[in-house]
């Protein structure tokens, strides 16, 4: 498949260990960053973006292409491209991680994978190369001294245009919505 730089987008966003999750289950915050990204992938293929790339990883890779496949029902031109980092990545997920990865990998449209096996860069080239085959970068990010990070700076570097979804405007949100909560049972 021959992708269109100019109607590309890739994602980049954080594990689900580095997100605020709660011990009963997903937060209200992390349900509106799901939302919102799903939101922006619909407005995305709205505008005429018709290539999605995900680095198939835990969090915000699979969740991004689970949005790309839910939107692809109403926009059946738009194409879904997983990057494997090496040949062995997915094999330690477990549970609905293996699930999602599994169903992210018989849906895409294509995958690709860079390298044989495991090396200490890997990922930073899955990265690179998903931003150099962008035109866009969508970003979910809580702290940037992360692979997010530099992968956002790295498409900042090559004048690749960021949406970030910053995870601190929603958890500041909550804290709000919560003390306004308070306030009123007084």
């Amino acid at each position: 498949m021959e992708i269109e730089k100019e109607r590309t987008v890739c994602f980049t966003g954080h594990r689900p260990n580095k997100l605020p999750i709660n011990e009963r289950g997903p937060s209200v915050v992390l349900s509106a960053i799901k939302s919102t990204l799903y939101y922006k992938i619909l407005e995305l293929a709205q505008q005429g973006y018709e290539y999605f790339i995900t680095g198939l990883a835990k969090g915000v890779d699979l969740w991004a292409a689970e949005f790309v496949i839910q939107v692809r029902k109403s926009y059946p031109n738009i194409k879904l491209i997983g990057v494997k980092p090496f040949e062995g990545h997915g094999d330690d997920f477990l549970g609905e991680d293996l699930y999602t990865y599994n169903n992210v990998l018989c849906d895409s449209d294509e995958i690709i994978c860079l390298a044989d096996k495991y090396s200490s860069d890997v990922y930073k080239k899955r990265n690179y190369f998903m931003v150099d085959n962008s035109s866009l970068l969508v970003a979910v990010v809580d702290n940037y001294r992360s692979g997010t990070g530099q992968t956002i700076n790295y498409a900042r570097k090559k004048g690749i245009p960021v949406h970030i979804i910053n995870v601190k405007d929603y958890t500041d949100a909550e804290k709000i919505v919560a003390l306004n909560k308070k306030h009123k049972n007084k």
